[in-house]
């Protein structure tokens, strides 16, 4: 079934599809306390990543890193390179060169609380500094726009200093969250489609239209990428007022990255079970390009 702009399906289907790929992603990732990244790490040794949670370019150095149940990885170079401690990385999110927020569950010998709370980076994933809501808060949907960073731990929350939280006015429940740091529009991927923020996830409206996504990223400020449940690539050009259809990729997506500085135009990644799919043309073709496992 193909869940676009044109053929959104009913409520009680698109609930039933969105229900089944929740419950897929977050299966290996229900895991409390000390066991969190010990359970991934011991699950085998020839995928180093275990489950993957969250993928995003730093803005500084073009680095493409991939948020894991095992920790950070930087997959831009000709090998899989691991950055920093074996943090079970629920949440991630980058805001400028070297800067990322995190959550999810401290690793084994680590000494940062569980759940996480909200946890910074400035040296690249190198080091975590706790922030706040330690021992409270496991964002599994983070992202950071112009106005602070947005984050969903059954409750949507939002900060602009890192420290003190407040609640959105409208309450939804995110399966992701994705904004650009160059401006206040937040979009939602929820079971009655993409949900649009324009004042950094205070309040939402659901576009006419809008399709039922599993995962979105901004390429920037305007531009937004999307796939459904079932692999269909979708871009939006008006931050997530409207989308089109383009292609799809072949595995069961967990993450998305994109950006627009490629010579070749609208770059996508997917990381998906079978690696990391790759389109230079706006998501009208996929290769893999790392394969699971590698």
């Amino acid at each position: 079934m193909i869940l676009n702009a044109n053929i959104v399906g009913s409520r009680k289907t698109r609930t039933a599809v969105m229900a089944a790929v929740t419950a897929l992603l977050v299966t290996a990732c229900t895991q409390q306390g000390s066991e969190s990244a010990e359970v991934a790490s011991s699950a085998g040794e020839e995928n180093p990543f275990g489950h993957v949670h969250g993928l995003a370019l730093d803005p500084g150095t073009d680095q493409l890193l991939l948020a894991t149940h095992n920790g950070l990885f930087d997959i831009s170079g000709e090998s899989p390179e691991k950055i920093g401690p074996t943090n079970d990385l629920m949440g991630f999110a980058t805001a400028d060169a070297g800067r990322y927020y995190a959550s999810g569950h401290p690793g084994s010998g680590s000494d940062l609380p569980n759940p996480l709370g909200l946890v910074e980076s400035t040296d690249g994933g190198q080091t975590w500094q706790e922030l706040s809501r330690q021992g409270e808060s496991d964002f599994h949907a983070l992202t950071v726009s112009q106005e602070g960073v947005i984050g969903f731990d059954g409750t949507l929350r939002m900060t602009t200093d890192g420290q003190e939280w407040i609640e959105a006015s409208d309450q939804i429940q995110p399966v992701n969250l994705a904004a650009s740091t160059d401006g206040p529009v937040v979009l939602a991927t929820t079971e009655d489609g993409v949900q649009r923020s324009d004042d950094g996830g205070a309040t939402w409206e659901l576009p006419e239209g809008a399709p039922v996504l599993l995962i979105t990223a901004f390429a920037d400020a305007d531009t937004a990428v999307g796939v459904a449940p079932d692999g269909t690539a979708h871009v939006s050009r008006d931050a997530g007022k409207s989308w089109e259809t383009t292609g799809g990729i072949t595995g069961q997506p967990s993450a998305v990255a994109a950006s627009t500085d490629g010579e070749d135009g609208l770059q996508i990644w997917v990381a998906t079970e079978q690696g990391i799919e790759f389109s230079d043309d706006a998501g009208a073709t996929f290769s893999t390009t790392i394969p699971a496992g590698q």
